[in-house]
């Protein structure tokens, strides 16, 4: 009789073993499933941050390249010989204030509102994508 009682709780246990077993498989499947699509869900963001990084940059290019036409047209007006002296250093005055350090290489536009810029800087991501080469067992 004491075999048998140990036989029926060893079979017991086992019943409860495989019972979260099973638990334990359909729990793995789910979180693989998620895990798979925040994968995807990674890849569509970094693609996104990439390709708004090529459109900023194309936007600062060409920024930067009107800038400088903008001030050749108001160098080009001051040197005018018709211009009025109040007309020069209205000129002056504006040139001054809009070109003051428009010019200065990786100088971000003043136009942009940059208060996020620490977390949203282009020079703090990371594309390193060993983080993303997870060993499975």
């Amino acid at each position: 009789i004491q075999i048998a009682r140990c036989f029926e709780a060893t079979r017991q246990r086992c019943c409860r073993l495989e019972r979260d077993r099973q638990r334990a498989r359909e729990q793995l499947a789910r979180v693989e499933a998620e895990r798979a699509a925040l994968e995807v869900k990674l890849k569509h963001a970094r693609n996104q941050v990439e390709v708004e990084m090529k459109k900023r940059h194309r936007a600062e290019a060409e920024l930067e390249k009107q800038e400088r036409k903008l001030q050749l047209v108001l160098e080009s007006l001051m040197q005018e010989p018709w211009g009025s002296r109040e007309q020069c250093s209205v000129l002056s005055a504006l040139a001054g204030r809009r070109f003051g350090a428009a010019l200065v290489p990786g100088r971000r536009s003043s136009a942009v509102d940059e208060s996020c810029q620490s977390l949203l800087s282009h020079s703090d991501i990371s594309y390193d994508r060993t983080e993303d080469d997870v060993v499975r067992c």
